[in-house]
């Protein structure tokens, strides 16, 4: 039996999305349930792979079928494409299996030609009708099919109207449309080099070929990048019978949602224009109509679409997006798809429909993306804004969210700005540590450098701050405070917006709007929390962030960053006191001052908690990056410290690294200075402490950083159980607690059934994880990493999205390895990968206790911990409406 390339809407339904793609799959179930619907055909994805795999040729036997599945159709409707007689007309449209902005347009009206327009006006008895159809049609597939620019055609049909002072396309008679339709081909015969063709079935094999085509075009390649859409599905063609809602006064054509896409409110919601065609709604060529005063021109018809559309949301069991025509007062369908919607909109209807009893509650949670919430949850500008906003540049979308705000490039000015009441952005070839209180002065971030997992993109994140990374357009110019991004200058104080949801720099000023957490949100969280069994922390350095963790969910702390609650201006100095101390007594004496400051902090968070975990890593970076790098700042530390500036240029050299991400930090500096664990170990006990004092639950997680091996654990391990048990019987008290490491090298994974024998639990660092596994910098990967992901060697940025086929079989090697020797021990992921949906759901497969990640990244770990469980479960779980 010969494969089958073509279907008839009547053979299909909506589950053969993916041989019919969704318009196709969705055109063939309408007709099914007894919906109007112009008859036609759809020729398969599958043979649009076939087109490919064939050179870009469509073989005979797919043309043979389409050939059949075109006499058939002529036969139905009594008509025959090309007839001068009574012609059949048909309408071209790509359909992919997903919505894909980029594909093919429309072409209506294939099918005319000089001899068969004749026949459409005789058969019609309109001869405007039949031209201002013909002269659609030229323009269409001269656009759609030829690439031909639509303004060619356009300032065509202007100067006509401009000559006879016409208003409205409605007001050409046959006459302006006929030499309109010679004005068009004219064009076409110029650009092309040939007459437009007049052979329907040469027409009707140009549009099919140029639909294939679509589906490699460079916007259709990009949006599935985007998108993570297989390159292999392909784009299946549906020819269908043309309906007119060009033929006067009792036809029209429109667009509308069975509810509103931008609220979600339960109300129909669309447009229409009287004598038209699909494309005048979409180009705004003329003002629609709402489709509520469709119920005053055309009530019973408008009765009847309410109608469909009811059933089309029953059917579907979600909001749809519908297109239709009405010829002579009577309806059809032309298209119904999912709706696309807000983030607010997509939350209210799920919950709605659950309340409604449409969908389970399972139904809904599957429904909304966790990247949506994003929208909820952040800042952001409103489209009609962005649409007058003056675009500058484009980098990474590193953390998201909108901010504007005046430029500054050092942390300080910033620091000083915001105090002085200004809404401060700042802009850095790239930060560092020393960034931390400009970063958190600062209403955003921009940077010239570094990717997704930079340390700006990272901290950014954790204080739920806009960022843009990675930005190779922009050039600063530090020495005259300006910056350069393409041929706009702009001077230090000068005003910039940006959008971290997308990368987009604008200048100046772009309004902003927050979108409220309502009840439908609370609800819809409520059966996420009651669905998901993966717990979800989060990461924070000081109480405040605790407090916002807590606010969006988190059920403790994953991760807290110490050497980030050394950062504040008060602070610092302490820390460069100790660094660039002589001796071990010197160095103490510079950590006895800095001992309080901590206890305080964790006393705190502890408080904050109450009883919810808490882990603490201990120090990890190299100690150079707490000293400035610039002579202005040095001197300023030199005279701050009274020490020699020839003392600090000669420490500076001994803390110098090559590779500083490979080099003297983490548990490596506790080997050498071992006081710096001993005084935050004693800082974790009398914290906790205090705050037991006063009737708080306490579980502090004491995490060392940077173990490749079970004897540096080990080391540690009594360091710091040394230490605490004198504070404890010092203070005559008790404490339960846990040592435990963070698994962030490869070679820790290999070996953690040894690790596991001297740890109390693991928390893989997927950030280090992947860049050592890789060998990639965080900072510098972002050179190349678009490369890699144009030419397809790599599917994602493996610093956003948790590689698992490698980085992930190491994991997944210490989860074995560790559990053997401990069944219970404690796992967890706090790297940038804990709020990734896909990452998040991996670690629920592995077997981890909880994910850790930035305070707005909480709700959306906890929608994709949840939707994790829900497939677990299976179609079961799932109720059958």
């Amino acid at each position: 039996m010969e494969r089958k390339f073509v279907y008839h809407f009547a053979e299909g339904h909506k589950d053969m999305r993916t041989l019919l793609g969704g318009k196709g799959a969705n055109l063939a179930e309408m007709t099914r349930i007894g919906l109007p619907v112009p008859q036609g055909f759809t020729i398969t994805t599958q043979a649009c792979n076939d087109y490919y795999e064939h050179h870009e040729v469509i073989r005979e036997l797919i043309l043979e079928q389409i050939e059949e599945a075109l006499g058939e159709l002529e036969k139905a409707k009594g008509q025959q494409l090309g007839s001068a007689d009574n012609p059949l007309l048909v309408s071209v449209r790509s359909g992919a299996v997903f919505s894909m902005p980029g594909m093919m347009d429309t072409i209506l009206n294939l099918g005319l030609n000089d001899s068969s327009v004749k026949g459409l006006a005789q058969a019609t008895h309109n001869e405007r009708f039949a031209y201002d159809s013909y002269r659609r049609f030229i323009q269409m597939f001269s656009d759609v099919a030829r690439g031909l620019p639509k303004t060619l055609f356009d300032q065509a049909l202007a100067e006509l109207k401009a000559k006879h002072g016409y208003q409205e396309d409605t007001e050409l008679s046959s006459q302006d449309l006929k030499k309109l339709v010679q004005t068009y081909q004219a064009i076409y015969l110029q650009q092309q080099g040939h007459p437009f063709p007049q052979d329907p079935k040469e027409q009707l094999l140009i549009a099919i070929e140029a639909v294939f085509d679509s589906w490699n075009n460079p916007r259709a390649k990009v949006y599935r990048k985007l998108n993570d859409i297989s390159q292999s599905l392909g784009t299946a063609v549906t020819i269908q019978a043309m309906v007119f809602g060009n033929m006067g006064e009792t036809s029209g054509t429109g667009v509308a949602f069975t509810r509103n896409p931008s609220t979600g409110k339960n109300r129909l919601f669309g447009e229409y224009l009287i004598n038209a065609q699909g494309e005048d709604v979409v180009a705004g060529i003329r003002t629609p109509q709402t489709i509520a005063s469709l119920a005053d021109k055309m009530p019973d018809l408008y009765q009847q679409f309410v109608s469909v559309a009811k059933k089309l949301e029953n059917h579907y069991r979600d909001m749809q997006d519908l297109e239709f025509t009405i010829e002579k007062s009577r309806l059809y369908m032309l298209q119904t798809r999912s709706g696309k919607r807000t983030a607010q909109a997509a939350v209210k209807i799920a919950v709605d429909q659950v309340q409604e009893g449409l969908i389970s509650q399972e139904e809904a949670i599957l429904r909304i993306e966790p990247q949506q919430l994003d929208h909820l949850l952040h800042p952001s500008f409103a489209p009609a804004d962005l649409a007058q906003a003056n675009h500058l540049a484009t980098g990474l979308p590193a953390s998201p969210g909108a901010a504007c705000g005046r430029v500054y490039f050092h942390a300080q000015d910033a620091v000083q700005q915001a105090k002085a009441g200004q809404a401060v952005l700042l802009v850095r070839q790239e930060t560092s540590a020393e960034d931390i209180e400009g970063m958190a002065s600062a209403q955003g971030i921009i940077t010239a450098r570094g990717g997704m997992t930079s340390h700006a993109a990272v901290v950014a994140r954790g204080m739920g701050k806009p960022c843009v990374a990675g930005c190779s357009q922009l050039v600063i110019d530090e020495a005259k405070r300006c910056l350069h991004l393409g041929q706009t200058t702009l001077q230090e104080g000068d005003f910039l917006s940006l959008d971290g949801s997308t990368g987009a720099i604008y200048l100046g000023q772009v309004p902003m709007s927050q979108t409220a957490l309502n009840d439908d949100y609370q609800q819809f969280m409520a059966w996420v929390d009651a669905k998901r069994e993966l717990q979800v922390r989060s990461n924070a350095d000081k109480p405040a962030d605790v407090n916002m963790a807590l606010a969006f969910g988190a059920q403790g702390i994953g991760l807290c960053r110490t050497e980030h609650m050394f950062f504040e201006e008060s602070r610092i100095a302490l820390v460069r006191e100790m660094i660039l101390a002589n001796t071990k007594q010197d160095r103490i004496r510079a950590l006895d001052k800095l001992l309080p400051l901590q206890r305080a902090d964790f006393q705190a968070m502890f408080t904050a908690l109450n009883g919810k975990s808490c882990t603490i890593r201990l120090l990890d970076p190299p100690l150079h990056e707490f000293l400035p790098q610039d002579e202005a700042a040095l001197a300023a530390m030199a005279t701050q410290l009274d020490l020699p500036l020839a003392a600090i240029y000669h420490r500076l050299q001994e803390l110098a690294e090559f590779n500083p991400m490979l080099g003297h930090r983490g548990c490596r500096l506790a080997i050498t200075y071992p006081e710096i664990y001993e005084m935050q170990a004693r800082a974790i006990v009398q914290g906790a402490l205090l705050a037991k004092q006063a009737g708080i639950k306490v579980q502090p997680e004491i995490m060392v950083p940077l173990v490749s091996s079970a004897k540096e654990l080990a080391r540690i391990r009594t360091l710091l159980e040394q230490t605490i048990t004198q504070e404890l019987q010092a203070k005559q008290a008790e404490l339960t607690y846990q040592i435990g490491t963070m698994i962030e090298l490869p070679r820790a994974c290999v070996t953690a059934d040894e690790i596991a024998q001297v740890a109390d639990f693991f928390s893989f660092g997927t950030n280090d994880l992947t860049q050592m596994g890789f060998g990639f910098s965080r900072d510098d990967a972002g050179k190349f990493l678009g490369d890699y992901l144009e030419e397809g060697i790599l599917d994602n940025d493996p610093f956003q999205v948790l590689d698992q086929k490698g980085i992930g079989r190491l994991l997944a090697m210490a989860v074995d390895l560790g559990r053997s020797v401990k069944p219970h021990l404690q796992l967890g992921i706090c790297g940038e990968h804990g709020g990734e949906p896909a990452s998040v759901a991996f670690c629920y497969q592995q077997g981890l206790d909880y994910v850790s990640c930035s305070p707005f990244r909480v709700p959306l770990a906890r929608l994709a911990a949840a939707q994790a469980s829900i497939k677990k479960a299976g179609p079961a779980i799932l109720r059958d409406k």
